[in-house]
Parts: C-alpha cells; sequence; structure tokens
C-alpha cells in the first residue's frame, strides 16, 4: 500500500443541518485510524436554504482541508456529486450521504477494496433502514440499471461508494446535463465490487427523495445512457402491426363465413384506443429523448456555484 494517497470524501447536502456535523466528526475520527492517508472533505449544499449552508461554512471554517460549495438551487443529487468530485484532489474519491445513514467508520473496508486492485466498490447492505416505499424505489432502480445499462445481475450499488481517481476524470468527462452517476461509472469499468457494510437507522428527519425525484432519476438513467426504451418501441410497434393484421384476416374471415356478423363497433374502438395509446406512449418517449437532446444543445448547466468556502479560499 502506498503511503499519502489523498482520499476525497464526497457529501452532497440536502436539509442535513442536523446531520452533517456528526458524519464530518466520524470521518475525522475513523481516518484518524487511517494514518497512511491524507483526506480532505467536500460539502455540496444542494439548493436546501440558508440552514444548511450556514453548518457548511462553520465546518470548513479556517480549514485547509474542507471545501463548501453552495449551489444556487436544488439540482438533484447527483448534479451536486459532479460539482463535488470536480472539486476533488484526491487519489481515491469516496461518495456519502449527509444523514449518518451510511456508516463513514467503515470507509476503511471500501479503502481496502480499492487498494486490492478494484476501480470501484460499492458498499451493500444485507439490510437496509429505509421506508417501504424507498426500498422499492431502489428495487426499481437496480431493475432498471440490470435492463438498461447491463449492470451485472450480482452487483449491488448504492450512494456509498470508492472510485479510483482515473474513474473521476472519465465521470468529469460528461459535460451534459441530466447526470446520471451510476450509468457514467458503469460505462467506465467493469472492474466493480461489493463490500459488506451496514446500513443505519435514519435518526433525524425524512428522505429528501420523493416520488417524483426518484422517477426523474430512472429517466435520466434510461435516456441519457440507453437506446433500449426506442427499441422496445420498435419492438412494440412491430408486434401491434401483426396483432392488427391477424385481427383484420380474422374480421374478414369471419365476415365471409357469416355475412350476417355485423362488424363490432365496440372491437373497432378498442383498437383505436389500444393503437392510439401505443403511438402516443412512444411519441412521447422520443420527445423525452429529442428535449433532452435540445436541452444540452444549448448548454443547460448541470449545476451552479452560488458561493464556496473553505479550502478554495485560502
Amino acid at each position: 500500500m502506498k503511503e499519502n494517497k489523498t482520499i476525497s470524501f464526497v457529501i452532497p447536502c440536502y436539509h442535513s443541518e442536523q446531520t452533517l456535523a456528526g458524519v464530518v466528526k466520524e470521518i475525522e475520527e475513523t481516518m484518524a485510524g487511517l494514518p497512511v492517508y491524507a483526506y480532505e472533505i467536500i460539502m455540496v449544499n444542494d439548493g436546501s436554504g440558508k440552514e444548511t449552508w450556514d453548518v457548511i461554512r462553520s465546518l470548513c471554517e479556517g480549514r485547509k482541508d474542507r471545501t463548501g460549495m453552495d449551489l444556487a438551487r436544488n439540482f438533484g443529487q447527483h448534479a451536486a456529486l459532479m460539482a463535488g468530485i470536480r472539486a476533488a484532489k484526491g487519489d481515491i474519491v469516496v461518495c456519502l450521504d449527509d444523514d449518518g445513514q451510511t456508516p463513514a467508520d467503515e470507509v476503511g473496508k471500501l479503502l481496502a477494496a480499492i487498494e486490492d486492485g478494484a476501480d470501484v466498490a460499492y458498499a451493500s447492505y444485507e439490510h437496509k433502514e429505509h421506508s417501504a416505499f424507498r426500498n422499492f424505489g431502489s428495487w426499481v432502480n437496480e431493475k432498471m440499471l440490470e435492463k438498461m445499462l447491463n449492470k451485472p445481475h450480482d452487483l449491488y450499488v448504492s450512494s456509498y461508494f470508492a472510485m479510483r481517481r482515473f474513474v473521476a476524470d472519465e465521470v468529469l468527462r460528461y459535460q451534459n446535463s441530466y447526470p446520471y452517476l451510476l450509468g457514467l461509472v458503469l460505462r467506465t469499468t467493469k472492474n466493480i465490487v461489493n463490500v459488506p457494510v451496514h446500513h443505519r437507522r435514519r435518526e433525524i428527519g425524512n428522505s429528501g427523495y420523493t416520488f417524483g425525484k426518484l422517477l426523474a432519476l430512472w429517466m435520466n438513467g434510461f435516456t441519457a445512457f440507453s437506446i433500449k426504451p426506442l427499441r422496445l418501441g420498435t419492438a412494440l410497434g412491430a408486434a401491434c402491426s401483426v396483432l392488427a393484421f391477424v385481427y383484420a384476416i380474422y374480421t374478414i374471415v369471419k365476415k365471409m363465413v357469416n355475412p350476417a356478423v355485423p362488424v363490432g363497433f365496440s372491437a373497432l374502438m378498442t383498437a383505436i384506443v389500444f393503437f392510439g395509446g401505443m403511438i402516443l406512449l412512444m411519441l412521447g418517449l422520443a420527445g423525452e429523448y429529442i428535449g433532452r437532446t435540445y436541452i444540452s444543445v444549448n448548454s443547460a448547466p448541470q449545476y451552479v456555484i452560488r458561493e464556496t468556502t473553505g479550502k478554495e479560499e485560502y
């Protein structure tokens, strides 16, 4: 193991004024037991207001190993991570949550996995202390990553992970809007491992992920890094065309066999509604891709930094 490597801790912050100081303290205490590493802490306030930013400023005051960044509005967790990673100078970048549920005192396990040769090490949990809604969202995210981004079935991804410098640099090459960090990591390397850690119960507050934010995150994932939804649309369109052709043949044969049989109005309306719905669905999906491309071409920012504090001031 090389000495004097620097570890960059990146913490996206959202209404965490009551928990952030505890996370930072735990990092300090843990790194004191790992003297072969230097470290820095980068805290990114993702538009959560004055209270959280005041805590970040106080934690950075007089410290050259801490940086605080205040985003102009809420850009989302992955955009905040991109801002923090761009400011990170370390040989290894560790990303973790601001609520204390991800155990900073077990970061040594992630670092050991990197030192053993992994490019990225994700924390995995035997049991997550989240609400049923969040656990369901995580399950959907896992399945989406498997189907859309070819994530290995046995790989668990989480918001607590460590990555080598070259992975961080490759991630930062993505300049467009709607960053999706998991997709960026998966397209960079397949040398990814899981490290078992325990997941803590949330002591204060609620998760910042609403259903709308989870839906937006999933949309980022499969529109930014996969064309499989469009291919699915092609397959569904072909299937519907075949069904429509078969139904037309059936209707003609039925009429020829028994001319007295009336042409079914209800069947016709069902077919129109079904195929019309499919067309609108795929037009909406295509429009989503086109809209995101348009926004990216117009250089919409991943994030906007209002203010920095700490290390950057020296």
